[in-house]
């Protein structure tokens, strides 16, 4: 398997190189014209849709003059997604590439190491954010299972995986991780397009306040709500602004089957707590938040969908969709869940 991911590479490389060099004419004696031919785009690539987001937002009136590239923009889940060739190809050969680099992205390190482009801008966002990211817990009543949605998909059957540390990637469901990311952003760009780099600087304070405005919306909201409670492990989020958390699995998990215990443990916390909502992500299936709900005493609480954006589409980002606009409509979602 990781000889013929090399071969694919290599190959890739090579027809690249190819078609590169006859597009700019291989005789010696066209050298002024090679000389005059426009410089190439600056190319970036994202794998997840706030990524792509926040690099548009900095760009500003420059992404005209850029290639921007989401890998994930058919709408395909973050733990589903599968590179293909062409996605490849642009990642060994863009200027500056955005991943997050969990267990999701475990692809993205071979492409890295076998593409060979030494030149390219690499931000991982894990590792970028350090200390702030968060582990894995499991929470009273939460389901316990053996391995997560993410293994599955990979095709992993890890014995061990109890004995290890497991982290939380959906780190952009921060607003205060996204500003951190934006402004490295800003000054990768700021390296890679000297001419603009003051533009792209001015483009980051500008959005950077606008992250921290929504932020403080966030506060207030929390602060001044009746409830402090929620049903749903948006990790990042709920500490962000020190709101407590059930769940029937940790992470933004795409499983949907909970036991019978998760399912009643959780209903009888909407009872005690008189929670008046349970919290599900973007999707078709909400048959496990509904179960929950027709297993309360009053069975009349809101299914209530936030938005995780692990899966927007082309047509959503034609339409507007934005990272900010994204994250102000599950503030107005988060609101209805937390007043009885």
């Amino acid at each position: 398997m990781k000889r013929g991911f090399t071969i694919l590479i290599l190959l890739l490389t090579v027809l690249f190189g190819i078609f590169s060099f006859s597009g700019c004419g291989s005789s010696g004696k066209n050298v002024e014209t090679k000389a005059e031919a426009p410089k190439s785009k600056l190319k970036i690539v994202a794998t997840i849709f706030p990524e792509y987001s926040w690099a548009k937002e900095i760009l500003g009136n420059q992404d005209t003059a850029v290639e921007l590239t989401l890998l994930s923009k058919k709408g395909a889940d973050m733990h589903s997604y599968q590179p293909s060739a062409e996605d490849i190809l642009r990642i060994a050969n863009c200027d500056l590439f955005l991943y997050v680099g969990g267990e999701s992205d475990k692809w993205v390190d071979k492409a890295l190491k076998e593409s060979g482009n030494p030149k390219r801008k690499v931000i991982n966002l894990m590792k970028l954010l350090g200390n702030r990211i968060k582990t894995e817990e499991e929470v009273e009543g939460m389901q316990k299972h053996e391995h997560h949605e993410h293994d599955k998909h990979h095709g992993k059957e890890d014995k061990h995986h109890h004995d290890e540390l497991e982290y939380d990637e959906h780190v952009w469901l921060s607003l205060k991780n996204a500003d951190i990311v934006c402004k490295v952003i800003a000054e990768e760009l700021a390296a890679l397009d000297q001419k603009n780099a003051a533009a792209y600087r001015a483009n980051y304070v500008a959005y950077s306040k606008k992250l921290a405005a929504l932020d403080k919306q966030y506060k207030d909201t929390v602060e001044n709500a009746p409830v402090k409670v929620v049903l749903f492990p948006f990790r990042y989020l709920t500490d962000d602004y020190g709101l407590k958390y059930y769940a029937a699995f940790n992470g933004c998990s795409a499983e949907t089957e909970a036991s019978f215990e998760t399912v009643v443990f959780l209903a009888k916390k909407m009872d005690e707590l008189k929670l008046p909502a349970v919290f599900t992500i973007e999707g078709k299936q909400h048959k496990l938040a509904q179960t929950i709900v027709d297993n309360t005493t009053v069975k009349n609480q809101k299914v209530l969908t936030l938005n995780s954006m692990q899966s927007v589409t082309e047509a959503e980002i034609k339409n507007g969709a934005s990272y900010l606009n994204i994250m102000e409509d599950n503030l107005k979602v988060l609101k209805q869940g937390l007043v009885k």
